[in-house]
């Protein structure tokens, strides 16, 4: 693919993550800018960068290393007694992150998690956290909020070494064009994959305006399985629970689900909606109805 090509900055940019999660690894100084174990924080971000947010939150919480919640920045309730406020945003000028920031400044300390290092958070919060390398031109957004949660995955102490070997496979790996030609996309996770879940039915949503559902894996059963069917897909980041394959497969749907590093799951994802946007001749770098960085009028 050339510059000019659709898609041509997604593949450039889905295809560098082993690269960039390396890289986040090893940033031990922005690593240690994080809320120290103990801290009672709150994470904020909007669209793609709240559901990162919502893996990172219980990732923190279960390791045991402190209350840890998640919100999205215009429904974010941080007035709460918390020690800090981590914000997540790959342009650094989402308004309503920037709102939020400017709300909190000079009661909660702040910090940011950012991709722009010229933008206009960087001096808003008191500590920030700067990915340039992770940062994107496609509109639909991959290698960024993979390396953010790569940077807080290392800085809670794990070691990406067997996910980023996860994610050059999944990239070697032949395309699966049933996979890509499918009716409908369920997505279910459980504990930090469900995060990674409605991040994977954001991606083939805004790349390719596909029928996306989300969920976490328990509450699939509770209603949603009424729409498997054949030529649809349930899709399961990590471990599924206990019957759950073969319920779907007896609906006549696909069930996916590979031994693999959830965050490298993604990858697969990201694979598949880059395909099946161009199958349908579309542009992810340029989606329908959207923009780099959603800036509201005053």
């Amino acid at each position: 693919m050339t510059g000019s090509s659709p898609g041509a900055h997604m593949h450039e940019e889905l295809t560098s993550q082993p690269e960039t999660w390396a890289a986040a690894a090893n940033l031990r100084d922005a690593q240690a800018l994080l809320p120290a174990a103990g801290a009672r924080i709150a994470v904020v971000g909007c669209g793609t960068s709240w559901f990162m947010a919502q893996s990172y939150a219980a990732l923190r919480e279960t390791a045991g290393l402190g209350e840890t919640d998640a919100f999205t920045a215009s429904e974010a309730f941080v007035d709460r007694g918390y020690d800090a406020v981590v914000a997540l945003t790959r342009s650094g000028t989402t308004t309503e992150v920037l709102e939020l920031v400017e709300r909190v400044k000079g009661r909660i300390p702040t910090i940011g998690v950012i991709g722009d290092p010229e933008s206009p958070l960087v001096s808003l919060v008191d500590e920030a956290v700067l990915l340039p390398f992770a940062d994107e031109k496609s509109v639909v957004q991959t290698r960024f909020a993979t390396t953010a949660l790569a940077l807080f995955r290392a800085s809670l102490g794990e070691d990406l070494t067997a996910a980023i070997a996860d994610a050059s496979a999944v990239l070697a790996a032949p395309a699966d064009e049933e996979l890509r030609d499918a009716e409908q996309y369920t997505f279910l996770g459980r504990g930090w994959t469900t995060g990674l879940a409605h991040e994977a039915a954001l991606k083939m949503r805004e790349s390719s305006q596909s029928w996306t559902e989300s969920y976490s894996s328990m509450e699939y059963r509770h209603g949603p399985i009424a729409i498997a069917a054949p030529g649809r897909v349930t899709w399961q980041f990590g471990a599924a629970p206990e019957g759950l394959q073969a319920q779907v497969e007896a609906t006549g749907a696909r069930f996916v689900q590979h031994p693999i590093d959830p965050l490298a799951e993604l990858v697969r994802v990201h694979r598949v909606a880059l395909e099946r946007s161009l199958a349908r001749g579309l542009d992810p770098d340029q989606p329908r109805n959207l923009t780099r960085s959603v800036i509201l009028d005053a």
